[in-house]
């Protein structure tokens, strides 16, 4: 019994030493590396990923704080190199390369400004570089979309006032104007702040060009469209914008250039340029004018109500009187009725349709011949 009691003493006191043999000798086994980086100004770089690699080829990752202190713990005694990726750089850069021992604290502080920057000077100026276009980038985008929003406000102020009563309309005229003058003002900062070849500048264009455009000042939208187009000439939308300023302001022979082109690079919506001709033309009273646009809208897209009753008005107004006796017979051009039976059935419940009836009423009534004798009625068919 004492021999086993014996055996049995020695037993836990092999196995109580090689309990306490193994966990202080594991946690000897882990140091620390740490300290602070420095960005390439020589400022505390927060968030800043870095990652360690052993000479065994394990890799740690770490990354700085908000105040640009790093603390990697838990690493085994070796040599590490510290590794940190720069700006415009795609392989790491090797930083320093510290020697740790089992249980210790290796301070390694990394300054780029000095590692970096005095060495690689031109490499310093691509990182400024591309500092100054973001921060350029970002007031560019600040003014741009402030201009968008005086543009909207313009657009809702134009639309009440194409719907205000005759007292309304001084008001909402100036309040156009304003946002107009505000919208453009932002645009043409977005300008400034932009990259002196920035591909965006032709969008800076187009929007002056609408902000003016809204607000009636057709010269200047015209010459903000022209430059649109030289910094995009491949784009429709800006000839069909352009040749909608053109046809208000009277120049026939440069708007019809200009939707001819738009339906060119655009064949699939080239039935809108030439309606939009059309509409152009109409609204400024060149009824004879607004014909050979308005049928190749209606040949290029034969389901649009809206050209069809614009056709059979604009040749309405274009038909041949004469004076026969006390009467004025009128001669209608060709294709007349059809265009406002086109819009009829097209559009039968709808304002073109209903539109178009009475363009056919009225020309009933004037093929019947006008009476023009004083106290003389129109004679019914």
């Amino acid at each position: 019994m004492l021999k086993f009691l014996k055996s049995y003493a020695l037993a836990a006191t092999l196995v109580l030493g090689l309990a306490c043999w193994m966990v202080p000798r594991a946690a000897a086994q882990e140091g620390t590396i740490s300290g602070t980086v420095l960005d390439l100004d020589g400022k505390p770089w927060p968030d800043c990923p870095l990652s360690l690699e052993s000479d065994q080829g394990v890799k740690t990752a770490g990354k700085t704080d908000s105040a640009g202190k790093y603390n990697i713990s838990g690493l085994k005694p070796g040599t590490y190199k510290i590794l940190v990726t720069l700006p415009l750089q795609k392989d790491p850069y090797l930083a320093a390369q510290v020697k740790l021992a089992a249980g210790q604290t290796v301070p390694a502080d990394l300054n780029f400004q000095e590692l970096v920057a005095k060495k690689n000077p031109e490499y310093m100026a691509q990182v400024k570089k591309q500092q100054e276009d973001k921060t350029k980038f970002s007031g560019m985008k600040k003014h741009f979309d402030a201009g968008v929003v005086f543009l909207n406000q313009e657009r809702d102020a134009k639309a009440e006032l194409s719907k205000a009563t005759p007292d309304q309309r001084d008001a909402l005229k100036a309040k156009v104007a304003d946002l107009s003058n505000q919208a453009v003002t932002e645009f043409q900062e977005a300008q400034k702040a932009a990259p002196e070849k920035d591909p965006n500048q032709h969008l800076f264009w187009a929007r002056m060009g609408e902000a003016y455009d809204l607000a009636g000042r057709n010269e200047e939208a015209i010459n903000a469209y022209k430059q649109a187009i030289a910094a995009k000439p491949d784009n429709a939308g800006y000839y069909n914008n352009l040749g909608n300023v053109l046809a208000r302001s009277g120049k026939i022979d440069e708007a019809k250039a200009a939707y001819e082109k738009s339906a060119e690079l655009d064949p699939a919506n080239a039935a809108l340029a030439w309606r939009n001709f059309g509409i152009s033309l109409y609204q400024a009273g060149k009824m004879q004018d607004a014909v050979e646009p308005l049928q190749k809208a209606t040949q290029a897209d034969p389901k649009n109500a809206q050209a069809w009753y614009l056709l059979g008005a604009c040749l309405v107004a274009t038909a041949d009187y004469k004076q026969v006796g006390d009467k004025m017979e009128v001669t209608l051009k060709p294709g007349t009725v059809e265009a406002y039976q086109k819009a009829v059935e097209l559009d039968p419940n709808g304002p073109y349709g209903a539109q178009a009836k009475q363009g056919l009423e009225a020309v009933q009534a004037m093929t019947g011949g006008i009476d023009t004798k004083v106290g003389g009625k129109k004679k019914k068919p």
